[in-house]
């Protein structure tokens, strides 16, 4: 341990962290520590390497040693739930937690993922209230996405998505977000292209919360089968964070679309969650500047 580190660390540090598996290749050690450390705050943020087979030892101790707060990411954020004193609305219509709050013991569970693609919309001037989502995928990012814009006044949320291991999970969330709010939730085949053009045609914003065009193998693929239902007045947004510019964000460029990576939502999911635990707004400029350089 270096002396600067050792002299940051007090008998009053608090500690944060994220559990998964395997985890050790996430990046937001680094987004929180730097937004802690330009604040001042007394906190230091760790990952652990956590799989659903020691989740329950795990969350016992976290408890215990009164660890403020932590995220959670694949295999365990379903599973944590049964461990959880309480859950707000959004993890109860998603079916997954990302974000615990430890309260003397009393552990909250929160889902930041859809809290963080709202707030990155506003930030770009996009209010989904009383307006058409168009959203591609049916996983945890598209779940947390639908039922967030539903509880932000979203008129309707249509989903598409291929008839995969998804699917079935997929309606029946649809199912429950829209018997617990105002919105009116639909999911599609993917591979129905005209019912797509059709919901593209009356939607404010078209999102991709699938896996299409993430860096490596799926990088040249697009979740959009025809491009001629892009339009100049849609919003375009990626919850895909790596390439900065995925070929669906491409093409909705080459469209005239105004458009949003994955960025945004990242840093504003871990920013609600950093504020959930520490009462605090992430400097989020800041953290942007530095994370990236």
């Amino acid at each position: 341990m270096s002396e600067e580190v050792a002299q940051k660390i007090t008998g009053h540090t608090e500690l944060l962290g994220l559990i998964a598996y395997p985890i050790r290749h996430s990046s937001s050690p680094r987004m929180h520590n730097l937004a802690l450390a330009k604040l001042g705050l007394d906190y230091a943020y760790l990952v652990f390497d956590v799989d659903s087979s020691e989740l329950k030892g795990a969350i016992e101790a976290f408890r215990v040693l009164k660890v403020r707060g932590w995220n959670v990411s694949m295999p365990n954020k379903v599973e944590v739930i049964k461990y959880l004193d309480k859950i707000s609305t959004a993890v109860e219509l998603i079916g997954a937690c990302n974000t615990v709050i430890n309260d003397n013991g009393v552990l909250t569970g929160e889902n930041t993922d859809g809290l963080g693609y709202t707030a990155a919309l506003r930030d770009e001037g996009v209010d989904i209230k009383g307006k058409k989502l168009t959203l591609i995928g049916a996983g945890g990012a598209a779940s947390a996405i639908a039922t967030q814009a539903a509880l932000d006044g979203a008129e309707s949320v249509d989903i598409f998505n291929r008839r995969d291991s998804f699917y079935g999970k997929a309606e029946e969330t649809a199912a429950r977000i829209s018997s617990r709010t105002a919105a009116k939730i639909t999911i599609r085949d993917l591979d129905d292209v005209e019912s797509l053009r059709a919901s593209v045609a009356s939607a404010a914003v078209l999102a991709n919360a699938s896996k299409m065009g993430f860096k490596g193998e799926l990088e040249n693929l697009s979740p959009l089968p025809d491009t001629s239902m892009l339009r100049p007045d849609l919003f375009v947004s990626d919850a895909v964070y790596a390439p900065l510019k995925t070929k669906f964000l491409g093409q909705a460029e080459a469209a005239g679309c105004r458009w949003m990576s994955g960025i945004p939502m990242m840093l504003q999911q871990g920013a609600a969650a950093f504020r959930m635990w520490t009462g605090k707004d992430m400097p989020l400029d800041y953290v942007k500047e530095h994370l990236f350089s």
